[in-house]
């Protein structure tokens, strides 16, 4: 992946909480990708790509973060939906 680098400030308060250069940048990448998702500018699958995670991974590192998600696409709905149908069990008539 492409990588641009940008010069970012952030109080020196920050390393003496014992994070380091990589945490930060990290974090700095997660809200990120955080914000353009809850702003439906990305979709979770996006977002997951661009952390370099699968998308239920995402979903998973949302919840660690207490970020709901519940916002889908409509294209991620009905893949969803679909899936579900694959997984439910056939009814008898």
């Amino acid at each position: 992946m492409l990588e641009t680098t940008l010069n970012v400030r952030v109080p020196n308060s920050l390393l003496n909480l014992g994070l380091t250069q990589e945490e930060i940048q990290r974090r700095i990448s997660e809200w990120l990708v955080f914000s353009l998702f809850s702003e439906g500018k990305i979709s979770s699958g996006k977002a997951g790509k661009l952390l370099g995670i699968s998308r239920l991974e995402f979903i998973k590192l949302l919840q660690t973060r207490g970020i709901a998600f519940i916002n889908f696409t409509e294209t991620e709905l009905n893949e969803e939906l679909e899936a579900v149908k694959k997984l439910a069990p056939k009814r008898k008539k």
